[in-house]
């Protein structure tokens, strides 16, 4: 019996290589000759670099960049140096969890610590850098990161912009003279699964931004200053990439990512299973067990257990989910290649109580669905 454990970390709990070792123990309560294969995943949000370290055996290195508000934050990144690799979280550097709640300003935040962390990258001799860049406190286009990577931003006074999506209204002309030269070297890929162009209805501003503190005023604001900038980047750049799907993503961070630097969207589920082997470990298995922490309806929008199911479908291996709520829709995942879910709680217990029993709660669900398996392969 090989049974492969790919989850995502559940939220405020346990990372994803935390829960497949629950999940390992449970099955081995029940199985303890059962080949058991942990491929810890991430969908491009917070716990990408941990799960790709985890499943690489690559190095975790840190590195201390400006914060969303230009406080200094302590940022960690991947380095696999066999491939010359580099993982890196924007939301190390540029996260709404850096910004405390009373504090989020999408009118000031700024992606400059995520060039920062590229710059760090591309000191280490990276030839391929993910960037992984869901969870951002920023809404400034991506004009902070590539401000840190030597692009110039001018107002009509001869003098740098202030940092923030706000004071993009004020740009008079982009210069790409000082613009770091090895970037042209590296291959960029942007772990996403956000597809919003970068302005509009749909845009950055309308979407994310009162998540990141803009109130209904501050999002025209700064929707518009997000379309002066792309007026300037046409111009400058002889391309015009705003409504390009990921364009909005992480404040318009794809829009720059896109534009300068000539990256590559990909579903962020997709990088990871790549980088970990995911197809190649599920050759052969007899079952797959995902997770994340709410599994519903969201999950079909790219989410890893979405990701892991489209992977074992296409070897015909069966999923199961164990997640930590099951959330509304969730049954639509039937289609697409899971064959049953559980969730932790096996009665009324609240969030805290879950969060801190997870690896009890996980041990012992996937215990008792290794039980119910065995029957049915006795049936």
């Amino acid at each position: 019996m090989k049974i492969v454990i790919a989850p995502d970390s559940f939220k405020d709990s346990l990372s994803a290589m935390g829960v497949a070792d629950a999940i390992a123990l449970g099955l081995a309560d029940v199985w303890p000759d059962a080949q058991l294969v942990k491929c810890p995943m991430a969908d491009g949000g917070e716990g990408t670099v941990e799960a790709i370290l985890a499943a690489c055996a690559g190095e975790r290195r840190s590195t201390r960049v400006q914060g969303p508000l230009g406080e200094t934050v302590e940022a960690h990144w991947g380095w696999l140096p066999e491939s010359h690799t580099a993982i890196i979280e924007m939301a190390e550097a540029s996260g709404l969890q850096l910004v405390p709640l009373g504090q989020r300003d999408a009118c000031i935040s700024s992606t400059f610590g995520t060039g920062e962390l590229i710059r760090a990258a591309l000191d280490a001799g990276a030839r391929r850098i993910i960037l992984a860049i869901g969870g951002s406190a920023t809404n400034d286009g991506g004009a902070g990161a590539m401000h840190a990577l030597g692009v110039s931003l001018i107002d009509a006074q001869g003098q740098a912009i202030s940092h923030g999506g706000l004071a993009l209204e004020d740009l008079a002309r982009i210069e790409l003279k000082g613009m770091d030269s090895r970037l042209a070297q590296v291959r960029f890929e942007i772990a996403a699964d956000v597809d919003n162009p970068l302005c509009g209805p749909h845009g950055a501003s309308a979407i994310f931004g009162p998540q990141k503190g803009a109130s209904p005023e501050q999002v025209q604001q700064l929707d518009r200053a997000l379309g002066h900038f792309a007026d300037h980047c046409a111009h400058v750049l002889g391309k015009d990439l705003r409504d390009e799907p990921g364009s909005g993503a992480a404040g318009g961070l794809g829009f720059a990512a896109k534009a300068f630097l000539n990256a590559q969207f990909r579903p962020g589920v997709e990088v990871v299973a790549e980088l970990v082997g995911l197809a190649d470990a599920v050759r052969g298995a007899d079952l797959v067990i995902t997770g994340e922490g709410r599994f519903d309806a969201q999950t079909l929008r790219g989410k890893t257990p979405f990701g892991v199911a489209r992977i074992a479908r296409q070897q015909a291996v069966p999923v199961i989910v164990i997640a930590g709520t099951l959330g509304d829709g969730y049954e639509q995942m039937y289609e697409h290649g899971v064959d049953a879910a559980f969730a932790l709680p096996s009665g009324p217990m609240s969030l805290a109580q879950a969060c801190t029993e997870a690896p009890r709660l996980l041990r012992e669900r996937a215990g008792g669905v290794a039980r119910v398996w065995r029957m049915a392969l006795k049936a």
